[in-house]
């Protein structure tokens, strides 16, 4: 088997999903994906890796990574260069599995658990179209429907929190300190606004008591001591981890803040490759230690990644909030690794725009997410996408 196109789609209404499609000589098509500035990555995987990658076996797959990882700039990135070899990646385990016959998970080794707890993150439906990253913010498109989590975490988080244990989902992580970072840069945080965030963690123990876990996620905003007055004061409400509460540019720094907290510290998504997650590990940086397939060097690297967290007795959490194909390897992943603590979700984009790009997702009930059983991924880009009059497509062949 050899490949024999490597074709990358975009749409300018999901403007940073980048969606990369595999082709070989056996008629078999792997997906993968990647978020963030689609436009670079898809220059990127044409320009410089879709020469390395024709004409090459795709079964291949450590040394492909390999191969597309080393080039300069590449390791330890999750910069256009790791972003678009985690999508490559992504699309070689699904060729893989599809002409196996059997799902990527089993190809990572098979099933630890017959299913895989989750938490939702409440973000809001706009979130995989807004071409506004910052994190937190109110997006520029208006939000509708039952599941604007973000809107709801702001006005009644507890009301919020009872509606997620309807559905059986036992956890949830909320960022309400991130409008406040902008308001200072992340330097400094008053009591006053102290007070307004905690605001929602008061509600949400007012009303369902302990019979929902929290997650803070901080998104890296804030300076070192004001990250430790928030931990702080938010010890009271019993979260279970903080999220990126500094930039991850500073394992010593990192180390001091979870030395100043009995909170667990997860971080964190905005790495690329094992090395990183390694100097965290060795520092006791992190207590959990999350991944995204899709920036950090896809699955191959992803399960190296767990396999480090499980050497340093830690627990594994795969992120999501990013896109439907990312979402599915990450439940493979999931589902695949003995120390898998939580797969994050996102119940805005599972019922919004994520059945809007692919054909299969996996079933969530109950609190729990589910196998996925076809082959490959078990998943494909829908039809209704692939024929949308702005679908920005480039394809690169033998």
């Amino acid at each position: 088997m050899r490949i024999t196109a490597v074709e990358t789609l975009w749409t300018p209404e999901y403007v940073n999903v980048l969606w990369v499609r595999i082709g070989t000589d056996e008629g078999i098509t792997g997906l993968g994906e990647t978020f963030y500035g689609a436009g670079a990555v898809a220059a990127h995987i044409h320009d410089t890796l879709a020469v390395r990658l024709l004409g090459q076996d795709p079964l291949r797959i450590e040394a492909l990574n390999r191969r597309l990882a080393d080039l300069p700039l590449a390791p330890a990135s999750t910069g256009v260069e790791g972003r678009a070899v985690s999508a490559i990646d992504i699309a070689l385990w699904d060729i893989f599995g599809k002409l196996c016959g059997q799902p990527v998970h089993q190809m990572l080794g098979g099933l630890c658990r017959d299913r895989q707890r989750i938490y939702n993150t409440c973000a809001g439906y706009a979130y995989g179209r807004s071409p506004n990253l910052r994190a937190g913010e109110a997006r520029d498109l208006p939000e509708a429907g039952p599941c604007d989590d973000l809107r709801a975490s702001r006005l009644d988080a507890g009301a919020l929190a009872e509606d997620l244990l309807s559905e059986g989902i036992t956890a949830m992580k909320i960022w309400p300190f991130d409008p406040i970072a902008r308001e200072t840069e992340g330097l400094a945080i008053s009591a006053e606004q102290l007070r307004r965030g905690l605001e929602p963690f008061e509600k949400i123990r007012r009303r369902v008591g302990d019979r929902i876990e929290i997650m803070v996620e901080f998104h890296s905003l804030w300076s070192l001591p004001a990250a430790k007055r928030i931990a702080r004061a938010l010890e009271p409400y019993a979260p279970t981890w903080f999220e990126d509460p500094i930039r991850m540019t500073s394992p010593q720094a990192l180390a001091e803040f979870a030395r100043a907290t009995p909170v667990w510290v997860c971080a964190s998504e905005t790495l690329g490759s094992r090395w990183p997650y390694k100097e965290l590990l060795e520092r006791d940086a992190t207590h959990v230690v999350m991944v995204d397939l899709s920036w950090s060097g896809g699955l191959t690297e992803g399960r190296k990644i767990a396999a480090l967290a499980e050497t340093w007795h830690r627990p594994f959490a795969p992120h999501d909030c990013i896109g439907p194909v990312g979402f599915v390897a990450a439940v493979h992943m999931a589902l695949s690794q003995p120390n898998t603590l939580v797969q994050e979700t996102v119940r805005a984009d599972l019922r919004g725009y994520y059945r809007e790009v692919v054909t299969e997702l996996p079933r969530i009930a109950d609190g729990h997410v589910y196998p996925m059983t076809g082959a490959g991924l078990g998943t494909e880009l829908a039809p209704a996408l692939l024929a949308r009059t702005d679908l920005v497509r480039r394809l690169s062949t033998a």
